[in-house]
């Protein structure tokens, strides 16, 4: 019989993310030593089809359409938030302030004053938060840290972080909150896939000083579903060119994030250039690492990936990783730091990292407007 401590987990939006985790949850037992038991125990879903989908969860004891029941709940301890970002605020602070903890879903709230009170909250109430951001619990991605880490990359040349979608090529697709910026924020495509790309390097200390966003809104409105058209006004496009303080001198970090982006499904990258060694990973190729090292010929080598992972498993090494094994690491790696267990392997996104980047969306926002470089508070 186990004796790790019990953790009890509610989903409030069981949407897409919502059911990663319930899976991941499901498949908790694959941890060769897992940091805490932990189980999904109730949802919270306005939508009756979402609900009825947890029931073939055994250990769900509670399905409500009420997030403030399940919040409620004694049972809960951690909650796991994921809902449109108009509702980021009063969810978040409603769970906070209740005592739980919180897995937020970026960005953190639909803006930066939304994002400053949730900060604020968490302040007084000393509870145990942070922000969803799968993609560091690649593999690939742990070997990147790890190069940054070791820093036997000589003087670093530049940084590339991105994150792809082709979803919204198609004009003719729906409409969804997404697209909106009363439910999406006017941050755009920066607050929904933002957090992803600049995780790693706010963890590195790599902030901003200053900024040149090239925003972009290409499709201005979508079919309502209802047989007419809807207003489509929220940025589809970002591309922000930056200067990081890094080793004592200022490294140019390009930010991407595409909602229309030719080719690619679901593409996360990172590269560091630096002017001993290098490396890249993309998610396009999720068993293959890129490096190089300064020779007299220079060219990059390939490294094949398998199932290496910051938190052990059943899963033979010589195996592929996928989406729903860096959400469970992400998980894992959550629970872990909750109990004091995280040690130094990598960590989830803290709520002053989130604040950091609502900063440097806004002040993107900023610079599209007046196209021009906008220089950042450190």
């Amino acid at each position: 019989m186990s004796t790790k401590k019990n953790v009890n987990i509610g989903i409030i939006g069981g949407g897409l993310m919502g059911r990663e985790l319930a899976s991941a949850l499901a498949r908790w037992f694959v941890f060769v030593d897992p940091p805490v038991e932990a189980r999904l125990v109730a949802v919270a879903d306005l939508s009756e089809q979402a609900r009825e989908w947890f029931r073939r969860v055994p250990t769900v004891t509670q399905i409500t359409a009420s997030a403030g029941e399940l919040i409620a709940n004694p049972e809960v301890d951690v909650v796991y938030a994921a809902v449109p970002h108009q509702l980021h605020q009063q969810i978040y602070l409603q769970v906070i302030e209740a005592g739980k903890d919180l897995l937020a879903e970026k960005p953190f709230g639909i803006d930066l004053s939304a994002a400053e009170q949730i900060n604020a909250a968490i302040s007084h109430t000393k509870r145990f938060v942070r922000c969803s951001s799968e993609f560091p619990f690649m593999p690939g991605a742990q070997k990147v840290i790890q190069f940054i880490e070791e820093k036997r990359y000589g003087k670093p040349l530049e940084i590339r972080v991105g994150f792809h979608h082709s979803s919204d090529l198609d004009p003719t697709k729906p409409i969804n909150w997404k697209r909106q910026v009363k439910t999406c924020g006017e941050i755009g495509v920066m607050g929904d896939l933002g957090m992803h790309t600049i995780h790693i390097p706010f963890r590195f200390g790599w902030q901003p000083v200053r900024v040149y966003a090239e925003l972009q809104k290409i499709v201005s409105e979508r079919p309502d579903g209802r047989g007419g058209m809807a207003i489509c006004d929220t940025w589809d496009n970002a591309i922000l060119n930056t200067e990081v303080v890094l080793d004592g001198g200022e490294v140019p970090m390009r930010i991407e994030t595409k909602r229309m982006a030719p080719t690619e499904t679901n593409t996360w990258y990172i590269e560091f250039l630096g002017t001993d060694a290098g490396i890249r990973f993309s998610t396009k190729e999720p068993k293959t690492l890129w490096r190089y090292q300064r020779f007299a010929d220079q060219g990059w080598f390939r490294v094949d990936l398998g199932s290496q992972s910051a938190f052990p498993t059943i899963t033979g090494a010589i195996f592929e990783t996928g989406f729903n094994d860096c959400f469970q690491q992400m998980w894992a790696a959550f629970l872990a730091e909750r109990d004091g267990q995280l040690g130094d392997r990598f960590g989830c996104v803290t709520p002053e990292e989130a604040l950091l980047s609502h900063r440097l969306f806004n002040a993107a926002l900023k610079s599209h407007e007046a196209k021009s470089v906008v220089t950042l508070d450190r």
